[in-house]
């Protein structure tokens, strides 16, 4: 049997927010806009006809949301993990840019300085989430065979990105990842690399 398999890594669909506002969300539980359950269904459309062997999610309600309706012609139950979760934003979850800047300045000017060992009052830093998520990575690749789904977040993605990429973690922004997108990741021999990359699912399929 060949030792080569590919792993999905999803980013979930849009969520119930306000666009024209950037906040901090990181573990806040936010349900996907209808947007974004239209997202996941293209990605359905997608990969229904790929061969996976199991799906998995973060426990958050938006990744759930997506890998439910993305497994469900797979006849496939995702399993959710808590240690899938995006990053946690501790005391500034749900506070848009500007109020962290205006109540935390000197935490703010701070995180700018060193965005990876940063700790967020109350939260993680990347650095942090980087150690949980790639042991998260490790555990369900060594006990799966086959092809395998994983429905992340935007943080989580460009973690497991820059690792297989061999980027440093300053550099994690510098990877897109929009909604819904579809990264493609080869595996054979604990060997990785990217095959596609913030890809989207194609309307005509």
């Amino acid at each position: 049997m060949s030792d080569k398999r590919l792993i999905y890594l999803i980013r979930h669909g849009e969520i119930l927010i306000e666009k024209q506002v950037r906040r901090y969300i990181g573990q806040s539980d936010i349900l996907l806009s209808q947007d974004g359950i239209c997202q996941a269904q293209l990605v359905q459309a997608q990969l229904a006809k790929q061969e996976l062997t199991a799906v998995f999610c973060s426990d958050l309600v938006r990744s759930v949301a997506t890998a439910e309706i993305i497994a469900k012609p797979l006849n496939l139950a995702p399993t959710s993990r808590r240690d899938l979760r995006e990053i946690s934003m501790g005391n500034w979850e749900g506070k848009t840019f500007t109020e962290i800047e205006r109540l935390y300045p000197t935490e703010y000017v701070e995180r700018g300085k060193d965005i990876v060992n940063y700790v967020i009052p109350g939260g993680e830093s990347f650095a942090t989430c980087q150690t949980r998520i790639l042991a998260a990575f490790t555990e369900l690749v060594s006990t799966t065979t086959g092809n395998i789904l994983i429905v992340g977040h935007a943080g989580v993605n460009r973690i497991l990105l820059c690792h297989i990429l061999g980027m440093p973690l300053e550099n994690l922004f510098h990877i897109a990842q929009d909604y819904s997108c579809i990264n493609i990741i080869a595996a054979e021999k604990n060997q990785y690399h990217i095959k596609l990359l913030n890809g989207l699912a194609n309307p005509g399929v």
